[in-house]
C-alpha cells in the first residue's frame, strides 16, 4: 500500500507544481479564491435562499436536509416514488458522507458507482482512500483480479484473458459500465460548485461518466453540501482556473458539466437538489475552524503530506482522508469518538498542506485549533447550541504539559533559573524518553541542549545591547 501510495502521489504532486508554476498570477488566484469563499460562508444564509429560487424558477425541487438521517430519508423516497430499483451514481463525497449507498441498498435500491476509481473500490467491497483518486492504493494486477472476480456479479463480467494494461482495464470498466447508462432511468450527483445567481450546478471530472449520469437519466437527485456555493458566475471563473490544476494538474477538466433546472426534451425532465447541513453550521460558527469549509476537494493537502502518504487513507475513519479530513471530519462528527478525537494529531504540523492549497486553508493552525478543544475541552456549537464539552480522555498529561509551560513562560525568572540548569546538566541528558515519550524517542534523536541558554550567550556577547 505504501508502494502505491508513494507512486501515486509523488507523480501528482509533480504534474500539479508544474501546471501551477505555468500560471504568472497563481497567489493572485489563490488569494481570490479565499476571499470568494469567505465573503460566501459570511453571507452563506442570504445565497441559500437565492440558489433555492433560482433552481425553482427553472423547473427543478430544493429539499433541504439537516443531517445524513434526512438527506438519505429525501433520496429514498425520491427514488421510491419513480418505481425504479437501480441508479447510477456520479462521483461524490458528500453520498459517501452521509452513507448513501447504504441507506439505498436497506430499501432494496442498487446504486452503481460509474467513477472508475469509485467502481474498483465498490467491486472490491473496500473503501475509498483518497479524495481524487478513491482506489490510489491498488495497483493494476489488484484491479485486474477484482474486475475477473466480481464485474459478472454486478452486471457485464470481465472479458476473457483480461490483462493489467490500462487500456484493457478502461475498456472493460466501460463496457461493464455502459449498459447501466443506457438502462438507468434515475441517477445521483453531487455537485462541486452551485451559482447562486442562476441556480447552476457544475461537476468536474475527468472520464465522461459524470456527462453519462447528468444527462441520460429520466431523474436526477444531487446531493450538495451547503458551503459548495459561489454567488456569481464571475467567482466561478476563479474557482475553475485553480481546482484543475490543483487536483489532476489539468489547465481545465475534460468534462465540465454545467446544468440548471430542466430543460423540455433535454436531459433529465425531473431535477432534485438536496442541500446537506449535517455539520456544517455548527463548523460555521467556529472562526477558527471554518475556514475547512473553504474546500474544494482538490485533494492537493492530501499528495503532500508525509503522514497520509504512510498512514493510507483508511486510517482516517472518514470519507475525508489527510489534512483536510483531519480537520474537517472532527468538526462535521465532533470529537466524541476516539477516533474522531485522534485526528487533530495526525500531522507534523509541516505546513505543506497550507502551501499547496488553492484557496489558502490554514491547516496546521486548525489542526492545533483543535488539539486545544481535544484536550482543554470548551464551548462549541453542537445543533445549533452552546454546549461545553469535557476534555478527552488520555490527555491530561498534556494538560499538566501545557499549564506548567504557561506558568514558566509568564514568570521569566524562572525560566531563566530552568534554562540555566538545564545547560548546566546536559552531560546527563538521557538519549530516550521514558514512560510513554519511549515510543516517540525510538524512531527521533532527541535534540540536544546547547552548552548555555541563548539569554546568557546574548549577555556575554553583546553586553545586554537589547538592538
Amino acid at each position: 500500500m505504501r508502494g502505491n501510495l508513494r507512486h501515486a502521489t509523488h507523480t501528482i504532486r509533480a504534474k500539479r507544481a508544474k501546471a501551477v508554476a505555468e500560471v504568472s498570477d497563481w497567489a493572485a488566484l489563490r488569494e481570490a479564491g479565499k476571499q470568494i469563499k469567505d465573503h460566501t460562508l459570511r453571507h452563506l444564509d442570504g445565497y441559500l435562499v437565492r440558489l433555492e429560487e433560482a433552481v425553482t424558477a427553472a423547473g427543478g425541487t430544493v429539499h433541504w436536509a439537516a443531517d445524513a438521517d434526512e438527506a438519505n430519508r429525501i433520496v429514498t423516497e425520491l427514488v421510491k416514488a419513480t418505481g425504479e430499483t437501480e441508479v447510477v451514481k456520479v462521483k461524490s463525497m458528500a453520498t459517501q458522507e452521509i452513507g448513501l449507498n447504504e441507506a439505498l441498498e436497506a430499501e432494496g435500491i442498487h446504486a452503481y458507482e460509474t467513477d472508475l476509481a469509485e467502481l474498483i473500490v465498490q467491486l472490491g467491497k473496500d473503501r475509498p482512500s483518497h479524495i481524487l483518486v478513491p482506489a490510489i492504493h491498488r495497483n493494476r494486477g489488484e484491479i485486474r483480479d477484482i474486475f475477473a472476480r466480481e464485474m459478472s456479479e454486478w452486471g457485464r463480467p470481465a472479458p476473457e484473458g483480461l490483462t493489467d494494461t490500462p487500456a484493457e482495464l478502461a475498456e472493460a470498466a466501460r463496457l461493464h459500465l455502459r449498459e447501466k447508462f443506457l438502462r438507468a432511468k434515475v441517477g445521483v450527483s453531487g455537485a462541486n460548485f452551485m451559482v447562486a445567481e442562476t441556480g447552476t450546478l457544475v461537476v468536474v471530472e475527468s472520464e465522461g461518466n459524470g456527462r453519462m449520469c447528468l444527462t441520460l437519466p429520466e431523474t436526477l437527485i444531487s446531493v450538495v453540501g451547503i458551503e459548495k456555493i459561489v454567488p456569481t458566475w464571475q467567482d466561478l471563473e476563479v474557482l475553475l482556473q485553480t481546482l484543475p490544476r490543483s487536483s489532476t494538474a489539468e489547465r481545465m477538466n475534460p468534462y465540465t458539466s454545467m446544468w440548471t433546472g430542466t430543460t423540455d426534451e433535454d436531459g433529465p425532465q425531473t431535477f432534485h437538489l438536496v442541500l446537506l447541513d449535517n455539520g456544517r453550521t455548527d463548523t460555521l460558527a467556529d472562526e477558527v475552524g471554518r475556514q475547512a469549509l473553504r474546500c474544494i476537494r482538490c485533494s492537493a493537502c492530501l499528495n503532500v503530506c508525509p503522514v497520509y502518504e504512510r498512514a493510507g487513507g483508511h486510517a482516517y475513519g472518514s470519507v475525508y482522508p489527510g489534512p483536510i479530513g483531519a480537520i474537517l471530519s472532527p468538526q462535521l462528527r465532533g470529537t466524541a469518538s476516539e477516533i474522531d478525537a485522534s485526528l487533530p494529531y495526525a500531522s507534523s504540523l509541516c505546513g505543506a498542506c497550507y502551501e499547496v492549497c488553492p484557496v489558502a486553508i490554514d491547516i496546521p493552525e486548525v489542526l492545533v485549533h483543535l488539539r486545544e478543544r481535544v484536550a482543554e475541552g470548551g464551548r462549541v456549537t453542537k445543533d445549533g447550541n452552546k454546549v461545553v464539552l469535557k476534555p478527552a480522555k488520555g490527555h491530561a498529561a498534556e494538560r499538566a504539559a501545557m499549564r506548567a509551560a504557561r506558568w514558566a513562560f509568564s514568570h521569566p525568572g524562572a525560566l531563566r533559573t530552568g534554562q540555566r540548569l538545564a545547560s548546566r546538566t546536559r552531560r546527563f541528558q538521557p538519549r530516550t524518553l521514558p514512560g510513554p515519550g519511549k515510543a516517540w524517542s525510538a524512531s527521533r534523536d532527541l535534540p540536544s541542549l546547547p552548552a548555555e541558554p541563548f539569554r546568557d550567550w546574548w549577555q556575554r556577547t553583546h553586553g545586554g545591547d537589547r538592538r
